[in-house]
């Protein structure tokens, strides 16, 4: 089943019941669909959460808003108050937009180990792989080109979209979502250096992902080198993040896109990383720890607070200027101790 299609509408009262949000104005408004601000037509639903695009919510076509109580009085539309409209528009915008139902079964052209056990409800697409004593749970989706390997476990009503990667000894939970080109399981960078040459760290451990993950297009979790890499339930991975072997990732934790994460860190709950963040190894992160896009985290960071470490982006030629007077800061510092010493001994 695919986007809904647009016809007569839900009643607004409808969706502010199905929402929990509070009703205001005429509740028998029909909406057909959610829409931007400045892309709204009449049948349309907006939200607005960031108060810099108030100005438009005077002036868009829609035909009801989502707002919080301190924007209610920024449009007369009819409209869902709530204390967050953008969990709200979510909602919402799950009703106009359902997941499409696969149908059960195993394609004709996928390969199935003998051993492996599949519920009688999910969902095995063509060219998929599956290997040796993996189950699969009920509705889980495994789609096109997939390669799922031994000994894994796909909990029920899991999604993996095409062409994703889990290797052996790996453990996705219930509700868990993995987008395209995901590799999960893959050996974590183990090496010993001896004579001058690289040895290879077997990686014995595996990967084990809680519920109502979601893993973004071309992410990468190491297995462990010896006992798990860790994704707690809840946790959202944006694209192309790398996670290192044995790392542990707390629940209800975000993470946006190309940040880097060096093995044995273990990051707590209810964390948020920003995008292209860079995190040494075997570091603690506390619970609740908000760490600026671009940061780089050397140590670890025992108190939850907002941690930035990006200079602001300057015109090349005043960045030069600048750059140029922190490489001095070193010598002046020097200057300025010598300075201090002098007026001490003086003062004997």
């Amino acid at each position: 089943m695919g986007p809904r299609q647009e016809g007569a509408g839900i009643p607004l009262r409808v969706l502010a019941e199905r929402s929990g949000a509070e009703l205001v104005g005429a509740g028998d408004v029909l909406i057909q669909r959610v829409a931007a601000l400045d892309e709204a037509s009449a049948g349309s639903i907006v939200f607005l959460s960031n108060p810099k695009y108030r100005s438009q919510l005077a002036v868009t076509r829609a035909s009801a808003a989502i707002v919080s109580p301190r924007d209610a009085d920024a449009t007369v539309l009819p409209k869902l108050v709530t204390p967050n409209p953008y969990a709200t528009y979510a909602r919402v915008a799950a009703i106009f937009h359902p997941p499409r139902a696969a149908l059960p079964g195993i394609h004709p052209a996928a390969i199935v180990a003998d051993t492996s056990r599949i519920a009688p409800s999910a969902t095995v697409g063509p060219y998929v792989v599956v290997g040796e004593r993996t189950t699969i749970g009920e509705r889980a989706e495994i789609r096109a080109g997939c390669i799922v390997g031994d000994d894994c476990s796909i909990a029920d009503d899991a999604i993996l979209h095409p062409r994703v990667v889990v290797y052996r000894h790996t453990a996705i939970g219930p509700r868990t979502i993995v987008h395209s080109g995901a590799v999960i399981g893959a050996d974590g960078f183990g090496m010993a250096e001896l004579e001058g040459r690289w040895l290879k760290v077997p990686q014995v451990g595996g990967v084990v992902i809680g519920a109502d993950v979601e893993i973004g297009a071309n992410t990468t979790i190491d297995r462990g080198a010896l006992g798990n890499t860790v994704i707690g339930d809840d946790v959202k991975l944006d694209n192309q993040i790398q996670i290192g072997h044995n790392c542990r990732i707390g629940a209800h934790t975000a993470i946006a896109g190309c940040t880097g994460i060096a093995g044995s860190t273990r990051i707590g709950r209810n964390c948020k990383i920003g995008g292209a963040a860079m995190i040494a190894g075997h570091l603690e992160i506390a619970d609740g720890t908000v760490i600026s896009a671009s940061t780089g985290v050397f140590n670890s960071i025992r108190a939850a607070g907002i941690y930035t470490a990006v200079f602001p982006a300057l015109p090349h030629r005043e960045w030069q200027h600048v750059a140029s007077a922190i490489r001095r800061l070193r010598s002046l510092a020097e200057r300025v101790r010598a300075l201090e010493r002098g007026s001490h001994e003086e003062g004997k």
